[in-house]
């Protein structure tokens, strides 16, 4: 099994010869630890934050109000506020008067901010590639169909 980060005795999975299945909840923890760790390396490297990349990660194809994005990171308002705040002075980020209400604020990504994104996302995806190369290539697009799948009915 390769894995994408340096894991610790203590977080690597344990398979016993012959097994191939850690169990849903087993894998899928074990999967989000090794995911999260590797966005957190490029987010790293980038000086950027976990929120800050899922901020700039969200960005990437809309422009949200203020409101929009606290439903959209699971964030309480007051926290976003500072997490674009923080965006802002680094350039990332810019808030405009919403054209369809004045009252609320859209949030745009920068070319500072998109830059700063793409560098971390071409990086996530040639780990990911790396780490799932282990799978054919019907097997990636069913991880993928699955993945999806279960992430659209939380969204729900």
């Amino acid at each position: 099994m390769k894995v994408m980060t340096q894991a610790s005795p203590a977080t690597q999975p344990r398979l016993e010869q012959g097994d191939d299945d850690l169990g849903i909840v087993d894998a899928l923890a074990q999967l989000t630890f090794l995911i999260q760790g590797t966005l957190a390396k490029h987010a790293t490297a980038q000086d950027l934050s976990m929120a800050q990349t899922r901020l700039l990660g969200v960005l990437r194809d809309r422009e949200p109000t203020m409101q929009e994005l606290a439903r959209l990171l699971d964030l309480d308002k007051s926290s976003v506020t500072g997490l674009v705040d923080r965006a802002e002075r680094r350039g990332f980020v810019r808030r405009a008067p919403s054209a369809d209400d004045r009252r609320s604020i859209r949030v745009h990504l920068t070319s500072a901010g998109r830059k700063v994104i793409e560098r971390v996302g071409a990086g996530f995806r040639v780990d990911v590639a790396t780490a799932t190369q282990c799978l054919s290539v019907v097997e990636r697009k069913r991880l993928s169909t699955l993945a999806t799948r279960v992430v659209m009915a939380v969204a729900a």
